[in-house]
């Protein structure tokens, strides 16, 4: 399995990201990945199961699920469901840091539940709705569940381990942005610990420790993101998706979108289910 790494924007009007889950037509799975924003799904209907760093949490009405910055996760979406999702920028938690820089939200503390999802599913009414001053309301249904996270569910002793993990990913980030900024361009392992600094086998130890998958593997996964969209969206070639997306030709890029989709490009064009 890869990893990837997610960049969080905010939305426009407000500090923080707010939308419907993308995997609410159920059928969805999202691949492990992590991010530096503190992330919440609420679910009003439906079921989902999370794992995080290995760990399973299935979901169930009325509960919501905190992924913390740094923590790998993937998403299993198995029918239709009703899931708000909040997307928080790590920096609005910095007056309540640790002394190692670090926060950490538990996901064992459930008896602030049936607040904390009144509060996502008013923010997202009164988001979607957009009357005079929506802005100001918002911001204030946000702020008292920031205050709601930081009194009840925040854990003031974390493991060093944790810390030590947050912080390594937090450095394999830098690297993975670069690296989905240039999947096009000719990007050997040796290029890029060259850029950032480290030697290969340093680099190499990294994705296979923190990210549980080598360097090709993850590098191959960003461009076939950008090759589906382009199949989807395009008439171009097969042969003009490859060079474009990065790989050197379409026999490389036919092989690893088989390994990893079950088909091949031309296939999937076609709208044949994966096998």
């Amino acid at each position: 399995m890869e990893y990837s790494h997610e960049i969080i924007r905010p939305n426009e009007d407000i500090p923080f990201k707010l939308f419907v889950f993308e995997g609410s037509d159920g059928n969805y799975i999202r691949q492990k990945h992590w991010h530096r924003s503190i992330e919440i799904f609420a679910l009003f209907e439906g079921k989902l199961t999370f794992f995080i760093n290995e760990q399973e949490y299935p979901l169930r009405p009325g509960e919501f699920m905190v992924v913390n910055s740094n923590e790998v996760h993937s998403i299993f979406a198995p029918e239709a469901n009703k899931t708000i999702v909040l997307q928080i920028p790590l920096s609005t938690f910095e007056n309540y840091y640790t002394d190692e820089r670090f926060i950490y939200f538990s996901r064992s503390s459930r008896h602030q539940d049936e607040e904390v999802m009144k509060l996502i599913g008013d923010m997202f009414r009164t988001y979607t709705e957009k009357g005079c001053g929506y802005e100001l309301k918002v911001q204030s249904q946000f702020y008292m569940l920031v205050y709601l996270l930081v009194t009840k569910y925040r854990q003031t002793e974390v493991s060093p381990e944790v810390v030590r993990l947050g912080k390594k990913l937090n450095r394999l980030s830098a690297i993975t942005d670069y690296m989905k900024k240039n999947y096009s361009r000719d990007l050997s392992l040796e290029t890029l610990a060259k850029t950032f600094g480290y030697s290969p086998t340093y680099l190499s130890r990294m994705f296979r420790k923190y990210a549980l998958t080598n360097y090709k593997t993850y590098l191959d996964g960003i461009r076939l993101e950008h090759a589906v969209e382009l199949l989807e969206r395009t008439d171009q070639s097969i042969g003009e998706i490859a060079l474009q997306c990065g790989f050197p030709n379409s026999k490389a890029f036919s092989r690893a979108f088989k390994e990893k989709y079950g088909m091949l490009p031309s296939g999937f064009r076609r709208g044949e289910g994966c096998e």
